[in-house]
Formats: structure tokens, C-alpha cells, sequence
């Protein structure tokens, strides 16, 4: 599945454009299986055959100056593998990952350009050492500090995350969690990077707290033009935030586009669930989910869809074979049978016992509708 997420200036995927900052082609990555985790034992294999965790198959994104692309999914959906493999923390297992177009540089310079926020501020901080350390640490390592001028550096960085110089001589502890991130934040700044890879930065914050955290992304994109990554599995937050939406399933993309468009008009049975679970103020009444299940082992995956043993509009094909990505609307793309044409009456014939997924939804014009 590709997602060619949408710059600032474009109207649909793929329209011709600036070259994206960062790209990862094709992204893959299996993590082995140790035998004693594995059940039954004798699942883990040896050698060639040795049981893996299909943790993110074959991912292809770009990520735009200027803009925010949003992906989307349950826990264990693997998001922040994603983020991990665009930051180089990890080695993928097949696919590459290109920076303006060329090879990723060395660690050091690839750094320098692709910082990766982590989700809990706390354990991201060392304990010990104040706010003045953190910021200071990453410009001395990447020779950027400037001697004397060391302090007003760290207040510039403060300044541009919306905190006081005197947060310098705070600890830790000594701040709440919105302050914590905010100065997470600032650390990746520190060497100016042009793309920030946010991994749920707002998922342990307080309700009250995430819309600051949140606005603060969206300015560093309009101010400094920075493409950032925003991993969460709260669709409603990347609805607000976001140009683009990629929505992942059990390693996989499995529908992307803008992001008004793709929670308006929902082409997937699991992004119509994401959002039916997520609160709506203007809806009418609360929709009848049916079929909910769980997430599929992913040692051993279900052969095609990797949804259709959760999906009430599965068909027999969804059994067989994996759904290519297909364009319901401009920019738009839905990795899903149900968008295909030239099925036969058997590839089509609905598995038994499916029913609707939602069985009423608010459409576009705000009335209901049957699903």
C-alpha cells in the first residue's frame, strides 16, 4: 500500500509537486521469534524457516515540506515500528528509507535531520539532570552550541516550544507532563532537523493538556515548514491535526488520503470501526457495532485480508487473496474487495453469518443511513 501524502499546495495523491523530504519505500520488517515465546513451542522453527513477527509489510509513504501526515491504528497495529524504521533507530528487513531523494547519510547526519519524539516525557528525561542539561547535550554532540552564547541557545529553544527561560533550572519532576513533552520537543529541535517523527506525544498527557501540544505541532509545520510524522491511534486528534490520514491494520496500510475526507467518507470497514469507537458530539445516537473480534497473531497472519476474520462484509475472496489499493476518490485509495469491480459471484459471496459493521451512520448531510 502507498501513501503519497497531500503538501500543503496539492489537491490530490501523486499530483506533481516538490521531491518529499523523507520517503521509505517499500518498508518492511520481521522480528524473529525466540522459541520459549513462541506457542506452541515448535512454532519458532530454525534456520530459514524460524517464525518471525510481521510487524510492518511492505509500507511506502512520503512525507512533504510543510506537512503533517497522520497514521492511524489500534495498539500493535505497528505504528511506532514505522516511526522506528523512518528514524533508523531500526534495521528494516526489506525496503529503504531515502532522504531528499538519495540514501539515508550516516546516523549522525541522518539525525541531524529526522528526530523522533517518543511518547512518555518522563522516562525520555533523564531524572538527574535539569532542562538546561538536556537542551545543551544535543547541541555540544552535534557542534552546534556557540561558547558564550550556550544560554541564549536554550532560550531560543524554550521560546520556540512556549516556555519561560526560567524552565532551565527545572527538573524533571518539577514540570507537568505538557511541560515535559514540550521540552522533549525542544531537544529534537535542537539541531534544527526538517523532519519530526512524533510517536503518540500526546497519548499520556491530560485531555486538558493535548490541544496545546497539538497546536504546537501544527505551528512548527506552518512556521518552519517542517514534514512531521504524528503516530496515534486517536482518529479524532488527526482528523484536527493533519492533512493526510494513513490508517494501519496488522502491519499494514489499508486506506489513506485527506484527512476531512477520509473521516467523512470512510471507504474502509475498519476505519468506519476507528471511528464509530471515537466520541462525536453531533452524532444522533451511538452506532450498533457487530463483529468486533481481535487483532490477528501475526507470527501467522490470515491468509488475504488481514481484517476479514473481523469484518462483518467479508467476501470469499477476502479469504484468498491480499486487496490491492484502489482509488475511490481523488487522493484517496482503499485497500479493500468491497471497492472492486469484475468479482465473480463466488470471489463476492458473502461469508456466513457477516452482518453490517455499522448498522446506522450519520452521512454527509447529517441524516442516517443503512449500512
Amino acid at each position: 500500500m502507498t501513501i503519497v501524502p497531500l503538501d500543503r499546495t496539492q489537491t490530490a495523491n501523486g499530483a506533481s509537486g516538490p521531491r518529499p523530504v523523507l520517503e521509505a519505500n517499500g518498508l518492511t520488517k520481521h522480528f524473529p521469534v525466540r522459541a520459549q515465546l513462541a506457542w506452541p513451542p515448535a512454532a519458532a522453527g530454525r534456520g530459514p524457516h524460524r517464525a518471525v513477527v510481521h510487524a510492518v509489510e511492505d509500507v511506502t509513504l512520503a512525507l512533504p515540506r510543510a506537512g503533517i501526515t497522520a497514521v492511524v491504528g489500534e495498539s500493535g497495529s505497528g505504528k511506532s515500528t514505522l516511526a522506528r524504521l523512518l528514524a533508523q533507530l531500526i534495521t528494516p528487513t526489506a525496503g529503504r528509507v531515502l532522504l531528499d531523494g538519495a540514501a539515508a547519510p550516516g546516523r549522525r547526519r541522518y539525525a541531524r535531520q529526522v528526530q523522533l519524539v517518543l511518547q512518555d516525557p518522563f522516562s525520555s528525561l533523564n531524572p538527574v539532570h535539569k532542562v538546561r542539561y538536556h537542551l545543551a547535550r544535543p547541541l555540544r554532540v552535534h557542534g552546534l552550541a556557540r561558547g558564550s552564547n550556550l544560554d541564549g541557545q536554550i532560550t531560543e529553544l524554550l521560546g520556540r516550544v512556549a516556555l519561560s527561560p526560567a524552565f532551565a533550572d527545572k527538573y524533571p519532576h518539577e514540570l507537568s507532563g505538557g511541560q515535559r513533552q514540550r521540552v522533549a520537543i525542544a531537544r529534537a529541535l535542537a539541531m534544527r532537523p526538517r523532519v519530526l517523527l512524533a510517536d503518540e506525544p500526546v497519548s499520556m498527557l491530560d485531555v486538558s493538556i493535548r490541544l496545546g501540544v497539538l497546536n504546537l505541532l501544527a505551528g512548527l509545520r506552518d512556521r518552519e515548514g517542517l514534514a512531521i510524522l504524528y503516530v496515534t491511534h486517536d482518529i479524532a486528534s488527526a482528523r484536527y491535526l493533519a492533512d493526510v490520514i494513513a490508517v494501519m491494520y496488522a502491519g499494514q496500510v489499508i486506506e489513506s488520503g485527506p484527512a476531512a475526507q477520509v473521516t467523512d467518507a470512510p471507504a474502509h470497514p475498519y476505519t468506519q470501526l476507528l471511528l464509530s469507537a471515537a466520541p462525536d458530539p453531533d452524532r444522533a445516537q451511538a452506532p450498533s457495532l457487530r463483529g468486533r473480534g481481535a487483532p490477528p497473531n501475526l507470527i501467522r497472519p490470515p491468509a488475504g485480508c488481514r481484517f476479514h476474520p473481523r469484518c462483518p462484509l467479508a467476501m470469499a475472496i477476502c479469504t484468498q487473496e491480499t486487496p490491492a489499493a484502489i482509488q475511490v476518490a481523488p487522493g484517496h485509495s482503499s485497500a479493500c474487495w468491497l471497492h472492486a469491480t469484475g468479482l465473480s459471484a463466488a470471489q463476492s459471496r458473502p461469508l456466513a453469518g457477516r452482518r453490517p459493521l455499522i448498522e446506522q451512520q450519520p452521512n454527509q448531510t447529517g441524516g442516517e443511513e443503512k449500512r
